[in-house]
């Protein structure tokens, strides 16, 4: 029964674009002309332009002589540390191996969330998109292909007076209700998810020996931990892992086993609580994680000028960026077991940063202030009596360069360049 009020929500995920909706397509691959010569897009039966997935679009860079050898030259230009690397990249041979790339398959390749070479894809996309920003971007865009949502999705009852608002996970208060309990329940009668969810409960509250825990100063394998959480929610289908981790509570008991789902003293908390540049720092230097951030800060910007806050209305689309962090340097958790006020936070602080703490607490307020995020988790948990968090009045919206096409403002589009950093900054300064 619990899964009631979510239902609509659920089946929207399972749900194509319908190739007559009105919503607009990626734009057209004819707008250049690659070095290999291969189609940039595949056209999907639902109707959507699928690009080159970025395994594929190195394969086809390397049947070409001239690609090859500045893909070669590009990776060389990234490796090292950061001033190496922004000492390579304005080096004229760096700058002509880009300029080369970016009339290749791999400048618009993208990934897919859980494929088999993920890993490699991701590596290949941030060959060539590092060097476009030099790393000095702090949203990037997402090298993930977008998420499609269902026309039906945008007008659905989650957002809108519905019969759904009638059958509330916890409608009868007198009778005893406990939806995180019942999706524990529920992944218990599944053999997959029983099976992987123990085995994560098992290495995340598994101690670290004694001498290794002094030499770590870390109760546990938080490395091991997060790894096994990921395949947890790679392997589980979300019909039993979403419950678990965005059930709605009327009481703190409720709400406290929600917060513990994801063993957050072992993947979440460490014994050195680091500022969040430096656990940004550490995301961004790693292929995984920095994909994962940067699909999140796409999905899950704060978006004036919309019902639910989100881009386009796309609750599904935040849930599963939120998840994709889950597991990695960056995973985020309930900040506390408030069965109302539902806070996401990371484990990091700001004290301390210097200069760098306007862009530390924008950083840390994507998560502890995201209305998208907070009006998603409501609408899965509660249906449509979920009451909405109305927008910040000051939200991460950035003004478009002169130069720049009226669309490429930001809130952008997979298909469309990201600001820059100076004018992110000037709308921190407004606020």
């Amino acid at each position: 029964p619990y899964l009631r009020p979510v239902k609509f929500f659920l089946m929207s995920f399972l749900n194509p674009m319908n190739s007559n909706s009105s919503s607009p397509l990626p734009p057209s691959p004819d707008e250049g002309v690659h070095a290999t010569g291969a189609a940039q897009f595949a056209v999907s039966s639902s109707g959507w332009r699928e690009p080159l997935d970025c395994v594929r679009a190195s394969e086809l860079c390397n049947q070409n002589g001239q690609c090859s050898s500045r893909f070669r030259i590009m990776r060389q230009c990234l490796s090292g540390g950061d001033k190496e690397r922004s000492t390579m990249l304005a080096s004229k041979e760096c700058q002509g191996a880009l300029e080369v790339l970016q009339d290749s398959p791999l400048y618009d390749c993208r990934c897919k969330r859980g494929m088999k070479k993920e890993l490699q894809c991701l590596q290949n996309y941030w060959s060539i998109h590092m060097g476009l920003s030099e790393g000095e971007e702090f949203y990037e865009m997402s090298p993930y292909e977008p998420i499609h949502f269902s026309e039906e999705f945008r007008h659905a009852s989650i957002i809108s007076d519905s019969s759904l608002a009638r059958v509330g996970p916890c409608a009868d208060a007198a009778q005893p209700c406990n939806p995180c309990l019942d999706a524990a329940k529920a992944c218990n009668l599944n053999d997959t998810c029983k099976r992987q969810r123990s085995a994560y409960i098992a290495i995340c509250t598994k101690a670290t020996p004694p001498q290794l825990a002094l030499a770590n100063q870390e109760p546990c394998s938080r490395k091991r931990c997060q790894k096994a959480l990921r395949q947890f929610l790679e392997r589980v289908s979300w019909e039993f892992s979403y419950p678990l981790l965005f059930c709605s509570c009327r009481d703190q008991a409720c709400a406290e086993r929600r917060r513990q789902t994801i063993v957050p003293a072992c993947s979440h908390q460490e014994r050195h609580k680091p500022t969040c540049t430096e656990l940004r720092r550490t995301c961004r230097s790693d292929a995984l994680c920095r994909s994962r951030l940067a699909d999140y800060h796409m999905n899950c910007q704060v978006t004036p000028h919309t019902v639910t806050g989100c881009p386009q209305d796309n609750y599904h689309g935040c849930l599963m960026a939120y998840v994709g962090l889950i597991g990695s340097d960056v995973t985020p958790n309930y900040s506390d077991n408030s069965p109302t006020n539902i806070t996401i936070s990371l484990w990091c602080t700001c004290r301390g940063t210097g200069n760098h703490e306007r862009d530390c607490d924008a950083f840390h307020r994507d998560f502890t202030h995201n209305s998208c995020l907070r009006n998603a988790i409501r609408a899965f948990g509660y249906g449509s009596e979920a009451p909405l968090t109305v927008t910040d009045p000051c939200p991460r919206s950035y003004p478009p360069s002169p130069a720049a096409n009226p669309r490429q403002a930001w809130p952008f589009s997979p298909w469309q360049r990201a600001p820059t950093n100076r004018q992110r900054l000037h709308v921190l300064h407004l606020c």
